[in-house]
Formats: structure tokens, C-alpha cells, sequence
């Protein structure tokens, strides 16, 4: 069975396993999650089901928003993602998702947006080596050679240069499950996973088991 839900990264902590093992674990509050509405190959294409996640002040919705909402049997979402699915028969419109859908020692998939770092150089941004530190090598952090003069003339596509990091769509492959607490709706993942506390991930079953 393909499982997914969409979460909130809560933070980061540690948990002793019956061997006394220290595992640091990701804590995601994952779900309850309402299926809003289904997509099939027939009509649009492709599988998929759309869903919602955390509850939205219904004031804050406008009339099309309302009427999608009302049409699936529930209140105003803040978060509205599409999950893809080869199989969706077994998600019903209206129905929710919780955290129980996973089991420990599930291997999952995680997406989200990862930290902003803002403007970085390409020490930071590409992990390249500093120049000399000695006094009037004048040559510290700077980037270096961009291209030659001559020949080609310019400068190759994708050429490591300073500029904007983080901040975009990350995905981490083939993480554990370590234990699911079913009555709160938490999910501990073993491991790190992308974005800041309070970010929104998407968990799923692993392409890469």
C-alpha cells in the first residue's frame, strides 16, 4: 500500500532504544489529514488525491475555497497539497489520514523546503577551499577564476558561483520510522529531515527501500 501524509517538523531530540542505543530523532507532527478531493488517469490524466492539513479560521477562505471544502464534507485547510499515487482506491473523499498509516520500521521519503541561508559565497554555498590567510595575499574568500579570457570567451552554465542558498525543495531518501504515537499524531523519524521547526513536510513511502 502506498502511504502519505503532510506534516509539521516540531524539532529535534534523542531516544534510548531497549539496547541502550542513543537514536537522535526528527519529531513531525503528521496529520489528521482530510483526502479533499481525488484525481484518476480516466478524467485527469494521472492518480493522485489532494489534501489538507491544520485547520484555517473560516473567514480567511473565499467563496471557491469554501464551496471546494464544503464539497468534501469538511472546514477550511491551510495547507493544500497534491500527492501523487499510483493507487488511490483506498483513499475516499472526506476520509482522514493520521499518523497511524505508518508503522515503525517503515522507510520513508521526506520533502520539504529547506533553511534559507540568503546570499553565500562559494565557500559556504559549494564547500571550496580559501586562499592563503598570510598578510597582503589579499586573497582570502574570493572566488577565484570564473572562465578564460580568450577562449572559450565566457563563462559555462552551471558554473559554481556565489548566490542564493537554501530555500528550495528537498527530498531525503530511505529514512526509519522509529515510533509512531498514534494518540498525538506524532511521527519520530530517525535522522534529520529538510526545513526549519515549524516547516511543513511531506512523508511518504521510499522510492529506495
Amino acid at each position: 500500500m502506498e502511504k502519505a501524509i503532510i506534516g509539521r517538523k516540531l524539532g529535534m531530540t534523542q531516544i534510548f532504544t531497549q539496547e541502550g542505543k542513543v537514536v537522535p530523532v526528527t519529531v513531525i507532527q503528521a496529520g489528521p489529514c482530510t483526502v479533499l478531493q481525488k484525481k484518476t488517469v480516466e478524467k485527469e490524466g494521472y492518480n493522485s488525491i489532494q489534501v489538507g492539513f491544520e485547520e484555517m479560521r473560516a473567514n480567511l477562505a473565499n467563496k471557491p475555497k469554501k464551496g471546494h471544502f464544503e464539497k468534501a464534507g469538511t472546514t477550511p485547510k491551510r495547507i493544500v497539497r497534491e500527492l501523487r499515487l499510483d493507487n488511490t482506491d483506498l483513499y475516499e473523499v472526506g476520509a482522514e489520514i493520521t499518523a497511524d498509516v505508518f508503522a515503525t520500521g517503515d522507510k520513508v521519503d521526506v520533502s520539504g523546503i529547506s533553511k534559507g541561508k540568503g546570499f553565500q559565497g562559494t565557500i559556504k554555498r559549494w564547500g571550496m577551499h580559501r586562499g592563503p590567510m598570510s598578510h597582503g595575499s589579499k586573497y582570502h574568500r574570493a572566488t577565484g577564476s570564473a572562465g578564460a579570457a580568450s577562449d572559450p570567451s565566457r563563462t559555462f552554465k552551471n558554473k559554481r558561483m556565489p548566490g542564493h542558498m537554501g530555500n528550495k525543495k528537498t527530498t531525503v531518501l530511505n529514512l526509519e520510522v522509529v515510533e509512531i504515537l498514534a494518540e498525538k499524531n506524532i511521527i519520530l523519524i530517525k535522522g534529520g529531515v529538510p526545513g526549519p521547526n515549524k516547516g511543513y513536510v511531506v512523508i511518504k513511502n521510499t522510492t529506495k527501500a
